[in-house]
């Protein structure tokens, strides 16, 4: 027997605190790109219209794919919608934290009510957007994943203590804002966020972070995207273990660039780096998180 869930509004949790020293970023780990690939790739909305906003990319600036989510475009796209109810379709396995943070406060200024579909899912940065819907459906064979911000960070120990107090008021607020839209208490929400928590469409439904599934016939999964979608994501992956390796950001995508090797690599510092990634390049990046695993 079918479950039925009753779909209710809620009105929006408040605004989330954005740095204003954006010197440190908080990224999605790299095991949710390589969990986004497997189960999410690929994943589309049946039907779209001229008040939809797709999130099927990384929240943030996207260097790999050349696009990426960010607070700026969902601007521009709000202001042509105009004055109208708005839909949100998200299938994405997050990004930067902080920029999801921003397109959050920007979504829940909108004046006319916003319905937010997770297709496959809405991870990390992309399960705070979802936050801002006054109306969240989810896919049954979807996922809401959220956690606490994750940074790489270098230094000595009285760096790690610095950085972990300034991390505390976000990971408080974003706690704060998942207890107002599910109704559960902040402490509850606090533990889910410890424990990097998965969640089904119909668990999120069930401790109120989502209010109704998704019907099937919305969805679609196409298999020429999903190879697109994970070929772009084992490189987002690679990107993160390196960094959480120590390297700076521009060293990764400088040494992803050697590993993709020629005809077809784009020099270290382009956008979109090839057409077409290698087709050992999921293997390459298996070898190198399980050499930096040994040590």
């Amino acid at each position: 027997m079918q479950r039925k869930f009753k779909v209710w509004a809620k009105q929006r949790p408040g605004a989330l605190p954005v740095p204003a020293d954006r010197k440190i970023s908080a990224y999605a780990p790299a095991d949710v790109y390589q969990r986004w690939s497997a189960e999410a790739a690929g994943v589309r909305a049946v039907e779209t219209g001229d008040n939809v906003i797709t999130m099927f990319e990384d929240i943030g600036e996207d260097f790999w794919a050349g696009g990426g989510v960010t607070a700026k475009k969902v601007s521009a796209q709000l202001r042509a919608i105009g004055d109208r109810p708005v839909e949100v379709q998200i299938n994405s396995p997050g990004g930067d934290m902080f920029e999801g943070i921003a397109i959050y406060n920007v979504l829940r200024e909108h004046p006319q009510p916003i319905t937010v579909k997770v297709m496959g899912m809405a991870a990390s940065a992309a399960s705070i957007i979802a936050m801002a819907g006054d109306t969240i459906e989810i896919g049954a064979a979807s996922f809401l994943m959220i956690h606490n911000c994750w940074v790489v960070a270098i230094g000595n120990r009285h760096d790690m203590v610095e950085t972990a107090e300034w991390l505390e008021p976000f990971d408080r607020a974003m706690s704060e804002v998942y207890a107002a839209r599910s109704g559960q208490s902040v402490e509850a929400v606090q533990k889910w966020l410890d424990a990097e928590t998965y969640m089904s469409g119909s668990i999120a439904v069930e401790r109120g972070l989502a209010d109704a599934l998704l019907p099937a016939d919305q969805v679609r999964s196409d298999d020429q995207t999903k190879a697109a979608d994970q070929a772009t994501n084992s490189l987002r992956a690679m990107e993160l273990t390196l960094v959480s390796g120590g390297m700076s950001r521009s060293q990764a995508r400088a040494r992803i660039n050697e590993i993709k090797g020629t005809p077809g690599a784009a020099p270290a510092g382009t956008p979109g780096a090839a057409d077409e990634p290698d087709a050992d390049l999921t293997a390459s990046y298996d070898r190198l998180l399980a050499a930096m695993k040994s040590g």
